[in-house]
């Protein structure tokens, strides 16, 4: 396979530019997980793989518990399928919390004071109560736990690597906070050894062509751990090796068939991006700084043309309309321009508004 060929099956693959797409908890479930620190981008990130889902129709999803908001792989914000929850955070929460000791210790947050939080919580929010941030906070401070310098959301975090919180419908603009076995009741749950696999299952057949390493990076498993979730579907999955590195994919093997010119909109931390460690068949070296500039952890927003990110985007929400400014890497030619125009107006559709693009 070469570099066009391994960006072109993932875009198959992420159901980004596949024929077949469904409900937005199915997008999810299939994906394993969507990263979501950037929540607006995240419902994005959902919609453009479905056939003509809205923003409205992402959130309702949410709101109707199919999909859930927390941190499981590598401790950080994604959606997952409540159907997968559990068994997610049941795999992943132990090593995060692990992870974490050391920054427990320094913020004078131990395993007493974790008790009573988790008394707390499950208190205040029983009976299906939300609760958002602000007023979480408050709860621990009229409890006499202090929140300063980041112990508040560290206890949240922790919170929820024990299966005890998941983030709930959002109220106006604010995030809110439920328990996770009221909020996703029916979450399944599996054996450790079968979760290894099912989450080594989901990662190839929705990422591949993609490696050991990448599914380590994305999943946070330790590299034994990973090993034998892979090991127990290999024989599920396609293997080609490729300049000394095995990539495994979904069967029957890849499809070579080039895919139309089309162009995609990306939100930042998408997977496509965020889903591997080895990122060179999907961006030139001499590019990758311009969409994560200075190394910090953010990821701008990417145009993608025939699997090969070619530039960054971003939005401006005016009263009646969508300004949508592209900032190619080259220069784009007009069928090019074209396409890009053609991805805007899909998320126009998404946000409910009229787009003006700007080159």
């Amino acid at each position: 396979m070469t570099f066009l060929e391994i960006s072109q099956c993932r875009l198959r693959h992420q159901q980004i530019a596949a024929a077949d797409r469904g409900t937005p908890a199915e997008v999810v479930s299939a994906l394993g997980g969507m990263q979501a620190q950037d929540y607006l981008g995240a419902l994005w990130a959902i919609g453009l793989r479905t056939q003509s889902c809205t923003e409205r129709q992402i959130e309702q999803a949410l709101a109707d518990r199919a999909i859930v908001r927390t941190w499981p792989m590598r401790g950080t914000l994604h959606f997952v399928a409540a159907a997968d929850v559990r068994w997610m955070v049941e795999l992943l929460g132990a090593r995060n919390i692990a992870k974490q000791a050391r920054r427990f210790q320094e913020l004078e947050l131990d395993d007493a004071m974790f008790v009573r939080c988790r008394k707390l919580f499950v208190g205040a929010l029983r009976k299906n109560r939300q609760l958002p941030r602000k007023e979480m906070m408050e709860l621990l401070e009229r409890s006499g736990i202090s929140t300063r310098g980041q112990r508040g959301i560290h206890i949240l975090w922790r919170m929820a690597q024990e299966g005890v919180l998941c983030f709930g419908a959002r109220m106006g603009k604010q995030q809110t906070f439920a328990l996770l076995d009221e909020w996703a009741p029916n979450g399944g749950k599996l054996g450790r050894a079968a979760a290894l696999a099912e989450l080594a299952r989901r990662y190839f057949t929705s990422h591949g062509p993609a490696s050991f390493r990448d599914f380590t990076g994305w999943s946070g498993l330790k590299i034994s751990d990973a090993r034998t979730g892979l090991e127990c579907v290999a024989s599920e999955l396609a293997c080609e090796r490729i300049d000394g590195v095995d990539y495994w994919m979904p069967q029957p093997a890849h499809d070579r068939t080039k895919l139309a010119r089309a162009a995609y909109l990306l939100p930042g931390f998408d997977e496509y991006l965020i889903g591997y460690k080895d990122r060179s068949a999907m961006v030139e070296s001499r590019h990758a700084g311009k969409i994560y500039p200075g190394s910090n952890g953010i990821f701008l927003p990417t145009i993608v043309i025939d699997g090969r990110i070619v530039g960054t985007w971003k939005r401006t929400l005016e009263k009646k309309q969508a300004i949508v400014t592209m900032s190619p890497f080259g220069r784009f030619k007009k069928a090019e321009k074209d396409a890009c125009v053609a991805a805007a107006q899909r998320y126009g559709e998404f946000i409910g508004l009229p787009v003006k693009v700007r080159f």
